[in-house]
């Protein structure tokens, strides 16, 4: 018998999974017109933002000089076991919705919701951000007019609040979410072209820096770094002088200010997954997302390794300007008008990555409205297949935050919901992998087809029902997955989650007292890193799903391991004022949840009629035969696809 209690149905309703048909797969009011070189060159543009004008300067000049080009590849690894997740999830399930699918097909309602409400605000601040950041360029290629106009007239003194309102930015995501609203066809094109634009200007840089760059600015000496450091502090004598530009060569500040480099540079290449969310606008997604995920990936790879390795070839690293160091590279070098051409990338970098950041947001609204969990005005879908609600809505509040709020406080935000969902899509991949059948397919029922399985599944489920969770099945598993074994991964990766929290808050704030040889902070490291390999080797030794899809992620569960354990350090560097304004956002989110979306959730309206059924019934009820019990389930999950015509533009 199945208690029936109110906590009970409660919980059903946090952990309730939603059902994804192979039918509803192709249904789609969204218009499928994307191509391949679409979703790459949408990839490219959102990841390769003006960034890597920016970021490749600050961090060779303050954690890695020269070998800076190896942390972007250790960065772009990192990057790339989240991206391979991404795009297996995405092969699987090719829907709109991103993360928050692949969170609400595996795991539950209620991680999908965080995961969604976190990717929602993580879209809004990098479109506000973005937005001021365009509106600032722009404004120094015309003498800071517009900003000292605005300083002038409509100062706001206001903790909290920017400087002077945005107008620029406000009119630059207006215009953006009305070209998004016109169609997803025409939107691809413009990106395409700023795309280009940005890849060709990137190019002139490399191919200037290697013409103009000198390689011994790879091979300073540490003795000229000394000079250099005692002319600049005007010591009297060189002698017992440190410098504070490293100790020179390739890796100045050792291979712990590459690694320091590496943990900056991994931000850079956030921004693939909004290709992820074009699962019902695509031609042929299984194949086309993963394509799309790993060529943009390595694309971004090639240029900011490019980049960075022009950039401190043409000008010793520690020279380089924190805020503008290609123009002051140029200048060095005597090619000074070639900082013009650099502004004009950067503008473009910044207008691919704004559209990049205001893409995905509309459609993460669409999806979670379609399934009730927001408002349901945000699924409307306008004559041209855009989601045009969600669209305006996105644009309206991405402009009132870019009007208004001061976002430098508030952009640490973006990466809790970042690595949040990153890490999410990780685990939910290992929980996936080993399951015995994915709960996001469920054949069509076929009587003929029942008939003639019928006996054989019977058997399977007997054999399966006599055997029992023990250290040896543990260990020595049966080649096929089982429901056992499912709970048991699924376990262990909880576990795995929570052991590489606390290996990360030990590795960043008990730091001090590892260095120092401290016996307990020594124990409790060797204890937590003996678990997370003892963890991750048991979830090997399970069966995987014998299912084939177009993509699947190698080196399971090694890579989707070590991409959560790198995604949740990260998140604990982040500073205690980031979580408590990200714990208020949770609040706002959760009181939405609670007082709409759990009641108004797709999935729980006939799972809330079956379960008052089964109450009122009452204690008589005899426990049902396995088979008919997962018959019933196919026939229930079958009922509730709202089947959708798609149509191609």
């Amino acid at each position: 018998m199945i208690p029936c209690g109110p906590v009970l149905s409660f919980v059903r309703c946090l952990l309730r999974r939603k059902i994804v048909t192979v039918e509803s797969l192709e249904d789609s009011k969204l218009c499928r017109c994307l191509s391949t070189v679409d979703l790459i060159a949408l990839g490219v543009g959102s990841t390769l933002g003006a960034g890597v004008y920016v970021l490749a300067g600050e961090v060779a000049k303050a954690d890695s000089g020269p070998s800076i080009v190896i942390s972007f590849l250790i960065a772009a690894l990192a990057s790339v076991m989240a991206g391979l997740c991404y795009a297996e999830f995405g092969a699987r399930v090719p829907k709109t919705g991103s993360a928050y699918l692949y969170t609400y097909v595996t795991v539950g309602e209620l991680w999908a919701f965080i995961t969604g409400w976190n990717l929602i605000l993580s879209y809004v601040i990098g479109t506000s951000s973005v937005a001021r950041a365009w509106s600032g360029t722009f404004d120094e290629l015309l003498g800071k007019q517009i900003g000292q106009f605005f300083r002038t007239y409509f100062r706001m003194d206001f903790s909290g609040l920017a400087e002077y309102p945005d107008f620029f930015a406000v009119c630059l995501i207006l215009l953006l979410a009305g070209l998004l609203s016109f169609g997803v066809k025409e939107s691809a094109w413009v990106n395409k072209i700023f795309t280009v634009v940005n890849i060709l200007v990137l190019l002139f840089v490399m191919i200037s820096g290697f013409v103009k760059g000198d390689a011994n600015n790879w091979k300073i000496s540490e003795e000229s770094l000394i000079n250099l450091t005692a002319q600049t502090g005007n010591y009297s004598s060189y002698k017992n002088v440190t410098s504070i530009f490293g100790a020179g060569g390739f890796m100045p500040y050792g291979f712990t200010g590459t690694l320091a480099g590496a943990a900056t540079c991994f931000y850079a290449f956030v921004g693939f997954d909004c290709i992820a969310t074009t699962g019902e606008e695509v031609r042929n997604p299984q194949k086309a997302i993963p394509i799309g995920i790993v060529t943009s990936l390595l694309v971004c790879f090639m240029a900011y390794f490019g980049v960075s390795a022009a950039l401190t070839l043409m000008m010793p690293y520690y020279l380089l300007d924190e805020k503008s160091p290609l123009p002051v590279a140029f200048e060095y070098v005597g090619w000074g008008p070639a900082k013009y051409v650099v502004a004009v990338g950067s503008l473009c970098a910044l207008s691919t990555s704004l559209l990049g950041s205001m893409f995905p947001l509309p459609r993460i609204l669409f999806a979670m409205a379609r399934d009730g969990l927001l408002f349901r005005f945000l699924a409307k879908v306008s004559k041209r297949q855009t989601p045009v609600a969600a669209t305006l809505t996105a644009g309206v509040i991405s402009a009132i935050m870019a009007f208004l709020f001061d976002l430098k406080a508030l952009v640490d935000m973006m990466s809790i919901g970042t690595l949040l969902a990153y890490s999410l899509v990780a685990a939910c991949l290992l929980i996936l992998r080993y399951q015995p059948n994915l709960t996001y397919e469920q054949p069509k029922y076929s009587p003929e087809k029942e008939a003639l399985t019928g006996s054989e599944r019977k058997s399977q489920i007997s054999m399966l029902q006599g055997h029992r969770f023990s250290l040896q099945t543990l260990m020595n598993p049966s080649s096929l997955p089982t429901e056992q074994s499912a709970t048991t991964v699924s376990f262990l990766v909880g576990l795995l989650a929570f052991l590489v929290c606390g290996l990360s808050v030990l590795t960043t704030y008990g730091i001090h007292f590892i260095a120092n040889m401290e016996p307990w902070s020594i124990g409790l490291l060797v204890m937590l890193v003996v678990l997370f390999i003892v963890v991750v080797l048991t979830i090997w030794r399970q069966p995987q799903s014998q299912q084939k899809v177009a993509f699947m992620v190698p080196f399971l569960p090694f890579l989707p391991s070590f991409s959560i354990l790198v995604n949740i350090y990260l998140m604990v560097q982040l500073s205690g004022e980031t979580w408590i304004r990200f714990s208020f956002w949770m609040v706002f989110g959760f009181f939405i949840y609670f007082a709409y979306g759990i009641r108004h959730s797709l999935e729980g309206h006939p799972r809330d009629e079956e379960d008052e059924d089964t109450c009122s019934e009452n204690s008589g009820i005899q426990e049902k035969n396995p088979v008919e019990e997962a018959d019933e389930h196919a026939n229930e999950n079958a009922q509730f696809i709202t089947h959708e015509r798609t149509s191609e533009c």
